[in-house]
């Protein structure tokens, strides 16, 4: 798995690895029931603190797309090469709803009171 971070990029990082692992899920580069790399092969790759990459990889546990087992590593969930492009989707109407002035609570009334 080659993944890819933007040095331009003013995020933290590791919200840049989450994302790069993502970007990997939805282009198909990770398929659902593949392991991961051990997070210290990934943060000598990427030159980067190894608690770093965990925080980015549990980023994504928690929205679903990946899954520690224990013994076993960390392996891509099911559907997960769906729930990205949702997950994505869903991030960049909360940019946009924020760039117009509106919070996520606002969101969630819209998405409620539609039909």
């Amino acid at each position: 798995m080659l993944l890819r971070l933007n040095v331009a990029d003013n995020r933290p990082l590791h919200e840049q690895v989450a994302g790069a692992i993502r970007r990997a899920i939805a282009e198909g580069e990770c398929r659902p029931g593949e392991r991961l790399p051990p997070a210290r092969d990934l943060s000598r790759a990427l030159g980067m603190n190894v608690n770093t990459v965990l925080r980015g990889l549990r980023t994504l546990r928690e929205e679903g797309l990946l899954e520690f087992r224990r013994g076993r590593g960390v392996a891509v969930a099911d559907g997960a090469d769906q729930r990205s492009a949702l997950v994505d989707r869903v991030r960049d109407l909360v940019a946009d709803a924020a760039h117009l002035g509106y919070g996520k609570s606002d969101l969630i009334d819209m998405i409620r009171g539609m039909p």
